[in-house]
């Protein structure tokens, strides 16, 4: 059974990432999303509510699941009995910005790294950027799924 690993802060999960997950699921029995937890960052969205998020975004998807992990990317992949990451490219600085990582990833456990890329109409989406936009009120719906869309404009009207 072949499976991949698809991990990010996911803060919060965007239609960009839901393209890649879709992507990936289609050529892998298994895809584990998995939440990086950064102790040294605070998200808008907890680490569980970013789980629920990803659970409801991808529920149509029967062969993914999704965890988190507080470590070394290397160390959950192996945990899980899996050697391939699959990570979203919106563009070239995301490759750059990636690329060490994969490359220390292959050295440390002999784990590949699959790139994908997002759909070109979302390249210049990020979580953060989304947070930013409608932080001052501007429209970002097209930029997230339903479900977190209406999450994102809670959480922010609640502050």
């Amino acid at each position: 059974m072949s499976g991949a690993v698809c991990p990010g802060s996911f803060d919060p999960v965007t239609s960009g990432h839901l393209f890649v997950f879709e992507r990936a699921a289609a050529r892998f029995d298994e895809l584990v999303i998995t939440v990086m937890v950064n102790p040294k960052k605070s998200g808008l969205f907890t680490i569980p509510e970013r789980i629920a998020l990803l659970r409801e975004t991808t529920s149509h998807l029967p062969n993914v699941r999704v965890d988190s992990w507080q470590g070394l990317l290397v160390d959950y992949v192996r945990s899980q009995g899996m050697d391939t990451i699959v990570k979203g490219l919106r563009g070239a600085v995301d490759f750059e910005y990636e690329l060490p990582m994969a490359q220390m990833n292959r050295d440390l456990t002999g784990a590949e790294t699959i790139f994908m890329l997002t759909d070109p109409r979302l390249a210049h989406v990020s979580s953060s950027l989304v947070k930013e936009v409608a932080t001052l009120g501007g429209p970002v719906s097209e930029f997230l799924p339903p479900v977190v869309h209406e999450q994102l404009l809670a959480k922010l009207s609640a502050r």
